[in-house]
């Protein structure tokens, strides 16, 4: 599995196989201190994940993707790329994409994660 956070702004990555957008949630950017933060820094991430917003969107995606995994093993399907999509890709999408991957690693042999736009 390869989770690729992003930034709508710079494209969506050409290689996914599934895209999720978190545009929706609570935008980082506009605290002041956490502007210049990206998703990686702990107040970044207690920002967005502290939300229920997000807690509802991580459980409906989380139960999604568990129950889609079984069916793309049966059809033979050896690597998945998920997206997770947000504004610039330095907020909202490296946060998800984290707590994705945390999720993923449980039971799960490989699960890779980059963060194209974080630097942005």
């Amino acid at each position: 599995v390869n989770i690729i956070s992003f930034g709508y702004k710079h494209g969506i990555p050409l290689d996914s196989d599934l895209v999720f957008d978190t545009r929706f949630l609570p935008n980082p950017f506009y605290a002041d201190h956490l502007r210049d933060k990206s998703g990686k820094a702990r107040g970044v991430r207690d920002f967005v994940l502290d939300s229920k917003e997000t807690q509802d969107f991580l459980g409906w995606l989380f139960d999604f993707l568990d129950k889609l995994f079984p069916k793309f093993v049966k059809e033979g399907k050896s690597n998945l790329t998920i997206s997770i999509g947000c504004t610039g890709g330095r907020h909202r999408s490296v946060v998800v994409a984290d707590r994705l991957r945390e999720h993923l690693k449980n039971g799960r042999s490989e699960v890779k994660i980059y963060h194209r736009d974080i630097y942005k």
